[in-house]
């Protein structure tokens, strides 16, 4: 499916960056533009002397960690299935084979 492409800027860290997206996409990035800052702001007010680079960094690490929590049970449900379609596949080959 082709959508249409569109171009916005989000600004992160008072910094604006154009970015391509599919229209429908739009509502997440702004989204996701308007967290980051918002998680830029809190590590500024909890850490008043790291600089920016730290903060992004920081921020950054976060998100790689919500990031791989969520791709455990995505993983875990991939491999449910395969173990399914392999059991059935045994289950199927020995009922062919009358062992069953």
């Amino acid at each position: 499916m082709n959508e249409d492409k569109i171009t916005i800027r989000v600004s992160i860290a008072e910094r604006y960056y154009p970015i391509t997206i599919a229209r429908s996409e739009e509502e997440s990035f702004r989204l996701i533009a308007k967290q980051i800052n918002e998680q830029l702001l809190q590590l500024k007010q909890r850490f008043p002397s790291k600089d920016l680079q730290d903060y992004m960094a920081m921020s950054l690490l976060q998100y790689a960690l919500r990031l791989k929590k969520t791709e455990t049970p995505s993983e875990l449900i991939e491999l449910t299935q395969k173990i399914e379609q392999l059991n059935k596949t045994v289950e199927d080959f020995l009922v062919i084979e009358q062992v069953l």
